[in-house]
């Protein structure tokens, strides 16, 4: 009996001691996302929906998210 809780503590230590080995080798996490990467967004002043500013629609008001909305505002 004495030889078998010898043995369990032994075994719970190698599997502790092991587990921390593999938490070491894991790769750290990746880095968060690069704020030049991300888009800048804007807001359709009729519709309000948002769009990247490279998809929007450039008028003398603003930005628009079709050349029909640019059309109802400015004429």
């Amino acid at each position: 009996m004495k030889y078998l809780l010898v043995l369990g503590i032994v075994l719970i230590a190698v599997y502790v001691w092991r587990a921390n080995r593999r938490a070491e080798r894991r790769p750290p996490p990746a880095p968060p996302a690069d704020t030049a990467a991300t888009l800048d967004m804007v807001r359709c002043p009729v519709c309000s929906v948002h769009l990247p500013s490279s998809d929007a629609v450039a008028g003398q008001r603003g930005r628009y998210c079709s050349a029909d909305h640019r059309q109802q505002v400015e004429g």
